[in-house]
């Protein structure tokens, strides 16, 4: 079970960027193709907000939408699939597991074995290698 973690405003702003903030605190989305990195290898994707690790290189896969996407978390509890019926559409928002963190939304037309897509928000996430 996951220990969450609670923040007011002031604290998560005193701990990311203008960026991060408007994505993770208040649902933003960054253009598509700004990714703010372009991290290859083996390694993990962690929260911005609170370094729970969420994504597994090995399952990182090129979606042509413009935003990292993957088919799996890397443990189920570590992201939330919530209903997002914002803007006049209905999509899964995806949240970080621990602090609550926006991250992107999930999508059913991800490839196998899960069939799933997770579009991300690059700025939701910090590449570590295996090595740090």
């Amino acid at each position: 079970m996951l220990q969450k973690i609670h923040r007011t405003n002031a604290e998560w702003r005193s701990l990311l960027t203008p960026e991060q903030y408007h994505v993770l605190r208040e649902k933003g989305t960054e253009a598509p193709f700004s990714c703010a990195w372009d991290k290859r290898g083996e390694g993990t994707y962690h929260c911005t907000g609170c370094d729970l690790p969420l994504f597994a290189s090995q399952t990182k896969f090129e979606s042509g939408t413009g935003w990292p996407s993957y088919f799996n978390p890397v443990e189920k509890e570590n992201v939330e699939e919530i209903s997002d019926t914002s803007h006049g559409m209905r999509r899964t928002e995806v949240v970080c597991g621990q602090c609550g963190s926006h991250l992107g939304h999930v999508f059913p037309d991800g490839p196998p074995p899960t069939g799933k897509r997770y579009c991300i928000n690059s700025v939701s996430l910090t590449f570590r290698t295996h090595d740090e």
